[in-house]
């Protein structure tokens, strides 16, 4: 919102608002993460190359590229609780179809299917979150999608890791269950969604549409009627719609035409190359392909996806770390010290896959720098670029500025989704952790020289930053 913190504001309903569109953030997870446990089976069962492996991971993300890219103009027109809506419906068609698909272009199809649901989530979830926090608060509360992005996470391997472990000691009767939880578990992983997916399309249907979106739509009264909920004052709730409606006077129309403004460019170049750069840093890497990473260590699959549920589980607890002190440490602070680690950690997670042996160096070694690596990730990267992205852009072309830099961050999954097998096998595990850790390093000059802090402005301070720059 438009003001700092005031003490009348309804707390507990915007929690409940941001809580509701963050459940968005948990299906953006694990339908990234539940991927991770199905590679092994899916491979064998199909017969998939190494390029068809890097394919069945990364068509998900084609899926993301195409939803980002009518996300911003989608909430715009229709608003954004429609939008989210839409994503709810193609996360639950996706994990039906994935349960029950008869081939590999099936299944692809339907991946493909909750690929665009993550990418209109990405998108429109974080602006609605921004839209209806006040700015005092707003780092925290948009944080909370990242934190559900990891619960997310933690869900999905817990789910893989237990289906797993129950197809090898469960006795199923012959039918429906046997035959998705022990014959083809991929089936039962992947289909697992279809519960927080039914949980988002639900709650959905309880919360109001942003009020920014119904001011700049010319809907006062209905903005009113929130507003006053959030500020528990209808002359508070008129401030707000004065002071929105001030900020928008003279804008251009939400077009795609008006990204070309100088200091708009330069805020959607900027947040393009914070997106795509956070994707060549590792993460990704390590989310969907941490189990064939560990087996290629020399763990057992048991003990790979086991890993993979403590990888989940440092992702979510670093994380609430994260929404507690975001507004407290500031964005940059977290990015200056979180990115030192990680460039430390892909480095010692090189120098084991090239040195392990002659150093006698154990499993443990692996564990503890994978475990750090997800931590110092966590604490900035992660829980700062969503933040930055829902907060850095005018109100008439928040949802087009914010797919472009969706659309380039997912370019950038990808890639990486597609690549990692062919770099693991080609550059070697250690060549593939020596180049994450050198793509950190223009990240952090680009947070150093071009991103403002943001911590405690309004967004209004923020555009005004932008459109000066």
């Amino acid at each position: 919102m438009t003001s700092s913190g005031q003490a009348g504001t309804n707390t507990g309903y915007i929690i409940f608002l941001s809580v509701a569109s963050a459940i968005g953030g948990i299906l953006f997870g694990y339908d990234t993460a539940v991927i991770s446990g199905t590679i092994g089976s899916v491979t064998q069962q199909f017969s998939l190359d190494t390029m068809q492996q890097g394919w069945y991971v990364g068509c998900a993300l084609i899926g993301s590229i195409i939803g980002v890219i009518f996300a911003g103009s989608l909430s715009d027109s229709i608003g954004r609780k429609k939008t989210m809506l839409i994503a709810a419906t193609l996360f639950s068609i996706c994990a039906l179809g994935c349960a029950a698909c008869s081939s590999f272009v099936q299944l692809v199809c339907f991946r493909i299917t909750g690929g665009i649901g993550i990418g209109i989530v990405s998108i429109v979830a974080p602006i609605y979150i921004s839209e209806v926090a006040t700015a005092d608060k707003r780092g925290t509360l948009v944080s909370l999608y990242q934190l559900a992005i990891t619960i997310g996470f933690l869900a999905a391997y817990l789910v893989n890791f237990l289906i797993q472990d129950a197809a090898h000691s469960a006795a199923y009767t012959p039918g429906m269950l046997q035959h998705i939880l022990q014959d083809e578990m991929w089936r039962g992983m992947l289909g697992s969604m279809i519960i927080p997916a039914l949980l988002y399309l639900t709650v959905i249907f309880f919360i109001p549409e942003s009020p920014r979106w119904q001011i700049v739509k010319g809907y006062g009264e209905k903005a009113a009627a929130t507003l006053s909920r959030i500020y528990n004052s209808a002359s508070s709730a008129q401030e707000q719609i004065r002071l929105t409606r001030e900020s928008i006077a003279g804008e251009a129309r939400s077009e795609w035409k008006a990204l070309l403004q100088p200091g708009i460019l330069k805020a959607v170049i900027i947040g393009s190359a914070i997106a795509i750069l956070g994707q060549f840093m590792g993460v990704n890497a390590v989310l969907y392909y941490g189990p064939t990473i560990f087996e290629q260590a020399g763990l057992s699959s048991g003990d790979s996806m086991f890993s993979q549920v403590l990888v989940g589980a440092v992702n979510m607890a670093t994380t609430v770390i994260a929404v507690f002190i975001i507004d407290k440490v500031g964005r940059k602070k977290l990015v200056y010290w979180g990115v030192s680690g990680m460039i430390l950690s892909l480095l010692m997670i090189g120098l084991y896959f090239s040195f392990s042996g002659s150093w006698g160096l154990g499993n443990g070694f692996l564990l503890v720098f994978f475990l750090f690596y997800v931590f110092c990730c966590a604490i900035s990267i992660s829980a700062v670029v969503f933040v930055l992205l829902s907060e850095m852009y005018p109100n008439s072309v928040r949802g087009r500025a914010m797919s472009v830099a969706g659309l380039v961050l997912w370019v950038g999954t990808y890639l990486i989704g597609q690549l990692t097998p062919w770099m693991l096998e080609t550059l070697t595990p250690a060549g593939t952790f020596f180049l994450f850790a050198a793509m950190c390093i223009p990240y952090i000059l680009i947070m150093w020289k071009a991103v403002p802090e943001t911590t405690g402005k309004t967004l209004e301070e923020i555009e005004d930053y932008w459109k000066n720059f």
